[in-house]
């Protein structure tokens, strides 16, 4: 059924224009007797309509942030030829991929595409999940759309390098989640896991669409707080790796750097700056060939100096060296003289961790553990 709007072109004139239902949708309806109507958009951001998903959400939310599709309107429909003709980009429904065409479905069984396979430069851990829509969008206009939040967030630009490591990272930690969960990919093989996580961002999302016994529901607005809800998620993700992540990465960079500085074998780091370290550190040994070689990390906390063992992997509990068993468990005065080092604190009563009031004697526990015989 189509709807009559009345808009006016003189003093109590009308000109009676036909408006598609579809479209009502998308912009409040006016009745005016004077004045213009709204601007209409320029450009016209093209997904299904019906219940929507986590992925398609977020890649508006993305489209959004470019600069051409800032003031883009949404149409949801599941007409092919409606939104071919009415849209300059389309997200998760058509039933094609055509980046040429701006076409980005994902849903027909010839599609195979990974990030791995759209972004040849990333790494062979992205080959194994298919892409969403989520993570189409984001192959291809990711680093623009991460470079104008950080210019409209904080007033920063990051450099090639550190674009390309935020790049990778919010894929890792953001998008590769809703890829996964929209092309039903189990996080382990075998067996059904024995909890199931609902409260994860596409649960959040889904649980938006009207129930089964909700009626009289406006899913625009519904699909319209969804991208509010994802975007505001995504948005802090950015921030957190762009702020946090990468300068976190950048003083275990300098640590590495300076290991043989520090100790002749390279096998002791001292961060200057305190910052979680663990995974920065797996993925830069790789890059500067030295993997397995640091054994101790020394580190201020804040409130005394550290010593703490490098784990086997960053979320192991095994160490590549802790700190020798006669050591364990003792504290203060007990442990400086069984250790022949004044300052020190404790050691774990498992050996990863052990604390000093001084820079010094840090490095000296850290200097005789790596010296230490090894212990069967």
């Amino acid at each position: 059924m189509n709807l009559a709007i009345c808009v006016a072109i003189a003093p109590r004139a009308f000109l009676q224009i036909q408006v598609p239902r579809t479209e009502r949708t998308q912009r409040q309806l006016f009745v005016m007797t004077g004045g213009t109507p709204p601007k209409r958009s320029p450009l016209w951001i093209g997904t299904h309509s019906g219940t929507f998903h986590c992925d398609e959400v977020v890649a508006c939310f993305m489209l959004k942030n470019l600069p051409e599709y800032q003031n883009a309107e949404i149409f949801r429909s599941r007409d092919d030829k409606a939104l071919r003709e009415k849209c300059d980009i389309i997200v998760d429904v058509g039933g094609e991929y055509d980046h040429a065409k701006k076409w980005y479905d994902h849903h027909q069984k010839t599609f195979t595409e990974t990030f791995k396979s759209v972004c040849p430069d990333v790494s062979e851990d992205f080959n194994v999940v298919r892409l969403s829509s989520a993570g189409l969008v984001y192959s291809h206009y990711g680093e623009r759309v991460i470079q104008s939040i950080l210019q409209r967030e904080k007033g920063i630009q990051l450099s090639p390098e550190n674009l390309k490591l935020a790049f990778i990272q919010i894929y890792r930690n953001f998008i590769s989640e809703l890829d996964a969960i929209d092309n039903g990919v189990p996080m382990f093989e075998g067996g059904e896991p024995v909890y199931k996580v609902s409260t994860h961002l596409s649960a959040r999302i889904g649980k938006l669409n009207p129930s089964w016994q909700e009626t009289g529901v406006d899913i625009e607005q519904r699909f319209q707080k969804a991208m509010e809800i994802a975007g505001r998620e995504f948005v802090e993700n950015v921030l957190e790796v762009a702020c946090s992540w990468i300068a976190a990465r950048d003083h275990v960079r300098a640590a590495l750097e300076e290991a043989k500085n520090v100790y002749p074998t390279g096998e002791i780091l001292v961060l200057k700056t305190f910052c979680p370290w663990k995974a920065h550190l797996a993925d830069l040994e790789k890059e500067y060939n030295v993997e397995g070689v640091p054994k101790l990390v020394v580190f201020n906390d804040g409130t005394s100096y550290r010593v703490a063992g490098v784990p086997v992997t960053p979320s192991s509990f095994l160490g590549r060296k802790f700190l020798p068993t006669p050591w364990r468990g003792l504290r203060d005065d007990d442990l400086s003289e069984k250790a022949g080092i004044k300052d020190l604190v404790f050691v774990h009563h498992s050996g990863f961790i052990g604390g000093a009031k001084t820079e010094e004697a840090a490095m000296a526990l850290a200097i005789k553990s790596i010296e230490w015989p090894e212990e069967q």
